[in-house]
Formats: C-alpha cells, structure tokens, sequence
C-alpha cells in the first residue's frame, strides 16, 4: 500500500512541471481597437484591436487575423496595410510622404 502511494507522491512534481510553463506565459492584452480610413480616397474603413505583445510592443490584428507590430501609429499601420496597401506600392513616392505615421495636413 506503501509503494502506490509514494509512487504517486513521486509524481507530483513531474505534473506541476508539465502544467507550469503554460500558466507562467504572459497573455497578451487587449488594449482597444482603432480604426483606419483611406487618405487616397478608398470608399469604407477597417476597426481592429490592438494589443500588447510578450516584449512589450504594441501590435494591430489585419482582418484575416494576422498581427503585426505597429510602427509609430496602429491607425497607420492599419490603413498602409489593409486599405491603401496597393495604392501605396502602384504610386511610390519619392519625398516619402506616406511614411509611418508621418503628419499631414488637409486643407
């Protein structure tokens, strides 16, 4: 009766093992969402949520599901890849215009 028992105690710290990585991994944060408008023109506008990553970093949700880092603007970095993304690559600007999360104004 002995032998089962310290069998079993035995196998305690192997399991606490085995769970312990999964509980200890820091879950990522929701912090909102922001939404994106076209600045060329595109008819409609993309809402995703934004969240912080395992080192800290703020990242954006794409509609299919992909995250991706933000650069200086989650709103930027959703507009530039979801819906001027192929504007941006047929029409490349030379003086840098639309970069990441640069100021513009509209007049």
């Amino acid at each position: 009766m002995r032998a089962p028992l310290a069998l079993l105690l035995s196998a305690i710290p192997l399991l606490a093992t085995a769970v312990a990585p999964a509980a200890a991994e820091p879950r990522s944060r929701i912090l909102g969402t922001v939404t994106a408008e076209s600045r060329y023109g595109a008819p409609g506008t993309v809402t995703a949520p934004v969240r912080i990553n395992a080192l800290g970093r703020r990242e954006v949700r794409l509609p299919g599901g992909t995250w991706i880092e933000c650069r200086r603007s989650c709103g930027n970095t959703l507009r530039q890849e979801t819906i001027d993304f192929w504007y941006i690559r047929a029409n490349v600007d030379s003086t840098g215009d639309d970069g990441p999360g640069y100021f513009t104004y509209r007049f």
